[in-house]
């Protein structure tokens, strides 16, 4: 099967997920900046929600790159991450509710849905990797032992069990995941670029 009509349908339920998380933001009640700046919970919530969703979204569109089909599988898989990453506006909503702090049952429900994403990505990579190619394939070759993901999913699980102790903390370390991916991954962009040299040689 082509891949265009997956990549348009994940655009859009990104770019839906993007706008829900906006709309959630509440303009303050007076007009001072007192009153806006009480809202940071609610925007740094936002931001680190904004944040996850781009990347998610920057993942993708490199990963289709690397490959020039998709099946079944791999549209079944593809689903299973937008359905949690269609929760990020329902959690971060929740977690900015929490004033100034965040409170311990949506901080830890909110790391639950980010490592439930990061584990949902993992048979999408796997279904993509299978139907392009396998383990010699472009895709399996660019990605390696992705030791980005793993040190990911170690965190998340070390944030949702913080969360009943300190919420805080637990922020902080989703923060941090982020920080690690935000840096663009171009393993699949320089083996695309060393593959294209070496064909054109």
């Amino acid at each position: 099967m082509e891949k265009g009509r997956l990549e348009a349908f994940s655009d859009g339920v990104i770019a839906v997920i993007i706008t829900i998380m906006v709309l959630e933001l509440k303009a303050p009640h007076e007009a001072t900046l007192g009153a806006l700046l009480a809202n940071w919970p609610m925007f740094l919530s936002y931001v680190l929600s904004f944040v996850y969703v781009a990347i998610y979204w920057n993942n993708h569109h490199h990963m289709m790159h690397a490959v020039e089909h998709v099946n079944g599988k791999v549209m079944w898989a593809n689903l299973h991450v937008l359905f949690w990453l269609s929760l990020f506006p329902f959690m971060t909503s929740w977690l900015s509710e929490s004033q100034p702090l965040p409170a311990p049952i949506p901080t830890a429900l909110y790391g639950f849905v980010l490592l439930m994403t990061a584990i949902a990505w993992i048979p999408l990579v796997r279904a993509l990797k299978s139907c392009n190619g396998g383990e010699h394939g472009t895709l399996a070759r660019a990605l390696g032992a992705d030791w980005k993901a793993k040190l990911s999913l170690v965190i998340y699980a070390l944030g949702v069990g913080l969360a009943f102790f300190a919420p805080i903390i637990s922020c902080i370390l989703y923060a941090v995941v982020s920080a690690i991916w935000i840096v663009p991954d171009r393993r699949i962009e320089n083996h695309l670029a060393v593959e294209q040299g070496s064909a054109a040689r």
